[in-house]
């Protein structure tokens, strides 16, 4: 897998070096510091991926793209800002990284390439690679009708059921996800996240303060408001889970 770097920051470039040395199938096949000596890369070496900054002198990352005729390489942004998620994916961007890169974060989005690559190759739906379980330090991208939030797994205190839709509790907001609250289990670190009841997921890390409440079970507090009761079942799961 060709890769073609575009920051313009040397230090950028080089973390990026050193951390795609790490992956033996990804050839780094150039770099630029601009838009324009980006394109002129691009026409160039035909890159098969760009790791492309935002901020750069003279034209963005989003006016590189639009300004690319034909065929354009696959795109991972890698940024300092986290406000333009969104738009990248809107312009398809496989994945969406904030710096520092983080080692795991970048070897998942080259999964994603990977397997975005064979697809082209073959003809075919690109394929669903691996997931790995997300960390409380990743970002998730989450919409609700027409609004859209970038946000960290360490600020989502709850997840519970709503209907065939999940509802996600962080930052005084609550939109539904397409999504049932069992596939989101299987995502989400164990260690930090854990199901309370059928209903409802929490963010260990929001817990004010626990109650013992009916029938040996377990009432929990969490910060800036909110309580969820842990069935009988998880109560006993999660004595033995977490007492010292």
């Amino acid at each position: 897998m060709n890769v073609l770097l575009v920051d313009d920051s040397r230090l950028a470039r080089q973390e990026l070096r050193r951390l795609l040395q790490r992956h033996p199938d990804v050839a780094v096949v150039g770099e630029a510091a601009n838009a324009d000596e980006a394109v002129a890369s691009i026409q160039a070496l035909n890159p098969d991926l760009l790791l492309l900054d935002i901020h750069m002198p003279g034209r963005t990352g989003f006016e590189l793209l639009a300004g690319l005729h034909g065929a354009a390489p696959q795109v991972i942004f890698t940024t300092a800002f986290d406000q333009y998620a969104v738009q990248a994916f809107e312009v398809n961007a496989l994945d969406y990284l904030l710096k520092p890169v983080d080692e795991q974060r970048l070897a998942a989005a080259l999964a994603k390439a990977r397997a975005a690559l064979v697809a082209d190759a073959e003809g075919a739906e690109p394929a669903v690679p691996h997931r790995d379980l997300l960390r409380e330090t990743d970002q998730v991208f989450v919409k609700d009708g027409e609004r859209c939030w970038f946000v960290r797994l360490q600020d989502v205190k709850l997840l519970e059921v709503a209907d065939n839709y999940t509802r996600l509790h962080f930052h005084d907001v609550h939109p539904l996800i397409p999504r049932t609250l069992q596939q989101l289990e299987a995502r989400l670190d164990p260690a930090v996240f854990f199901r309370v009841n059928r209903q409802q997921i929490v963010n260990l890390k929001w817990i004010e303060h626990i109650e013992p409440w009916f029938s040996s079970t377990l009432k929990i507090m969490l910060r800036g408001g909110g309580e969820v009761e842990v069935s009988r079942q998880q109560s006993m799961r999660f004595r033995e889970a977490l007492s010292f």
